[in-house]
């Protein structure tokens, strides 16, 4: 739980002091920005097979019993970093930011013809590399012939949520193709199978088209991804590190954003959160660089499996998973897998997406990831609490962004993601004592620590009192000297105790008859002092 400080000598003692010494607060706890975008040199470019991903993980990636989160600060919280901004976590994000989402323009720029610069005919999105009237670079996908608008509304709704939750994401618009303002480049490749190149044709083109549905104005709707600015290095694991970028020091398995990754993919049932749709990219500032990490590739999220409607399966169980195929097999197919016979409304541009049968705890991406795997309900709750400050305006104002043609298709879609959002905050604000938003208020003579009961809030369960003590806290031995004994109160407001230590913990547990876990403790630690401050927050997982 430490910052990320390399790269030169004298960094290297102080790093190595710091782990050497038993003091729990530095004197600039708790950090807001993680500097882990020191310059660097370039990386090597490397490619991660999906085949091999699916392999190592689903064969060699066993989950170790996790410990905590190693990159947030001393409060419980994911500092700012080439991985992850705070946005929706620090604050309230307006409805015109997240309609916006990443995106910096208005989408390909069609005054001038779109020139062709290479595209591909294999794989789970076949498309085209265009260069736009500005001279941009986009990658265009489309939808499947029988499911007009599913898969480019899925990954523009998909990728402003990513955004706003903290990730790096590529700009997708939702933009409309006119086939006769397109050029072929003279130097477009293809891409075809076995990864070769061949040099691109009219054919090929029309070819295309001919497998997508057009609007009945002539023209294709098409997702338009704008090229990311830097040098490409390749997808990132979630586990290890990258052994060339000296800034890359936690493991990826225990990187909190990674971890709580898995609560925003559960609600969005983006089962393709995976290495082959990440990208990590060395970004310049001046004559030197560092290493950005991307999440990319939201095609097969919400009720979309990319070129076709989402499978059964996605999101209810691995692609090989044991167990249900043991117990098919022992009961010689007696015992069907109940997602098999889950009712989906037919409703083309939303595919199959749903809140009934789904369950949280239970959702599974294609096949394991380890960083998933390695998340406590410490990670869950950084996550939820990201995730409640979605209402239900903004989450319908964000499925609007997906030009959905058919009304009751788009309020189904935001139907479902305010029930599944629902059915993750009462879940895991069940898991541990959901207090935050700690603050001291009042005045000297009467100081007050004030917090908020997520869970009650949300109305997860009720409060019959909240049992707390006040300790002296050694920061140097990390001894806990009681300095009165247990109390009580019936409101989310203590009154913080009189003394001159230089810190000072309480210890509060919520008492409830409903939620017994809400009976786990949080400590709460205050930097003494003319001015008071929290510095730091445990919470027992």
């Amino acid at each position: 739980m430490r910052r990320a400080t390399l790269l030169s000598l004298p960094a290297v003692f102080l790093l190595a002091y710091s782990f050497s010494s038993a003091q729990k607060f530095r004197p600039d706890d708790p950090i807001q920005e993680d500097q882990d975008r020191l310059p660097i040199p370039v990386p090597k470019k490397v490619d991660v097979s999906q085949l091999y991903d699916f392999l190592e993980n689903t064969f060699f990636r066993h989950a170790a019993l996790a410990g905590q989160a190693q990159n947030i600060n001393t409060l419980g919280e994911v500092p700012d970093s080439s991985w992850f901004t705070n946005r929706m976590g620090l604050r309230t994000v307006t409805i015109q930011e997240l309609i916006r989402g990443p995106n910096q323009v208005d989408g390909p720029d069609a005054s001038r013809p779109w020139v062709i610069i290479g595209g591909k005919s294999q794989g789970i999105t076949p498309g085209f590399t265009i260069r736009d009237g500005r001279g941009d670079v986009y990658f265009l996908k489309f939808d499947a012939l029988r499911n007009p608008q599913l898969a480019t509304s899925a990954e523009v709704i998909s990728s402003k949520f990513f955004h706003a939750f903290g990730y790096n994401v590529p700009e997708y618009y939702l933009a409309f193709m006119r086939p006769e303002n397109l050029q072929i480049s003279p130097d477009a490749t293809l891409k075809v199978e076995n990864g070769k190149r061949r040099k691109m044709s009219t054919k090929d083109v029309e070819s295309l088209l001919k497998k997508v549905p057009w609007g009945p104005d002539g023209t294709i709707p098409v997702s338009a991804s704008r090229g990311i600015s830097g040098k490409e290095l390749g997808p990132f694991k979630y586990w290890g590190a990258r052994s060339d970028d000296p800034n890359d020091i936690f493991p990826h398995e225990d990187r909190r954003e990674l971890r709580g990754l898995r609560i925003f993919a559960a609600w969005l049932n983006h089962d393709d959160a995976r290495s082959i749709n990440t990208d990590d990219f060395y970004v310049k500032a001046g004559d030197q660089g560092s290493v950005k990490h991307y999440l990319l590739d939201f095609g097969s999220s919400l009720g979309s499996g990319s070129v076709r409607v989402q499978s059964r399966r996605a999101g209810n169980e691995y692609i090989l998973e044991w167990g249900p195929i043991l117990k098919s097999a022992l009961t010689l197919g007696l015992w069907d897998r109940p997602w098999r016979h889950v009712r989906y409304p037919e409703y083309p541009a939303v595919g199959r997406f749903e809140s009934d049968f789904f369950h949280p705890a239970r959702w599974k991406p294609e096949y394991p990831n380890p960083a998933f795997e390695r998340m406590r309900n410490d990670d869950a709750f950084w996550a939820t609490r990201i995730l409640m400050r979605f209402t239900d305006e903004m989450i319908r104002a964000v499925v609007k962004t997906g030009l959905i043609s058919d009304p009751q298709a788009e309020g189904y879609l935001a139907d479902t993601l305010i029930r599944r959002r629902d059915k993750i905050v009462r879940y895991y604000l069940a898991q541990l004592n959901p207090l935050d938003a700690f603050h001291i208020t009042g005045t000297e003579e009467v100081l007050k620590l004030d917090f908020k009961n997520l869970g009650a809030e949300a109305g997860v369960g009720e409060v019959d009192s909240y049992q707390y003590q006040w300790f002296r806290f050694d920061n140097e031995t990390l001894g806990q000297d009681p300095l009165e004994g247990v109390q009580t109160a019936k409101v989310p407001s203590l009154p913080v105790v009189r003394h001159q230590a230089p810190y000072l913990m309480v210890r509060i547990r919520t008492l409830s008859r409903n939620q017994p876990q809400w009976g786990k403790r949080v400590d709460v630690f205050i930097r003494n002092g003319s001015h008071k401050s929290i510095v730091g927050i445990d919470r027992e997982p």
